[in-house]
């Protein structure tokens, strides 16, 4: 499975958040001046969309054993039940992945407040400096955050 080619539940919003639909998206989020939310916001919709697909997957079965043709001598409480555990699992799954990708796209700047930063400066790290204090602490005991002993 494509999760490129599949549509999900979020597809519409990615599209407003970025401007762009979803398949542009996935191109340009491969190329150098690919920006890390969108790389993160694809990065949970492929997962959701694999989730989706899960949840469609055992409501298709669970459809199936329930057919009006079927021959109820076929039908399993067992099995019933185990599909709704697998059904729990997958709307939990896909429940967490839109949570998270509401999230992100929840805590990014509105685009004009977006940082437009230049190709070069994007491929080069910044430097990282750091400062020791001019006091140190004393060191922490050995037995620091060691747990308390029970005694008898």
């Amino acid at each position: 499975m494509n999760v490129e080619l599949k549509s999900s539940s979020a597809d519409e919003r990615l599209t407003a958040a970025f401007g762009a639909p979803v398949t542009v998206l996935y191109a340009t989020a491969t190329g150098p001046d690919a920006l890390p939310a969108v790389t993160r916001a694809l990065e949970l919709r492929s997962f959701l969309v694999i989730a989706e697909e899960q949840v469609a997957c055992v409501r298709d079965r669970v459809h199936a054993a329930m057919a009006p043709g079927r021959d109820l001598a076929e039908l399993s409480a067992d099995d019933l039940r185990l599909e709704a555990r697998w059904l729990e699992a997958a709307l939990d799954a896909r429940d967490g992945y839109r949570a998270a990708l509401d999230e992100l796209l929840h805590t990014m700047p509105a685009p004009d407040q977006r940082p437009v930063a230049s190709a070069s400066a994007r491929r080069t790290p910044p430097a990282v400096t750091a400062h020791l204090p001019s006091r140190v602490a004393a060191p922490a005991p050995q037995r620091a955050g060691a747990g308390r002993h029970r005694r008898p």
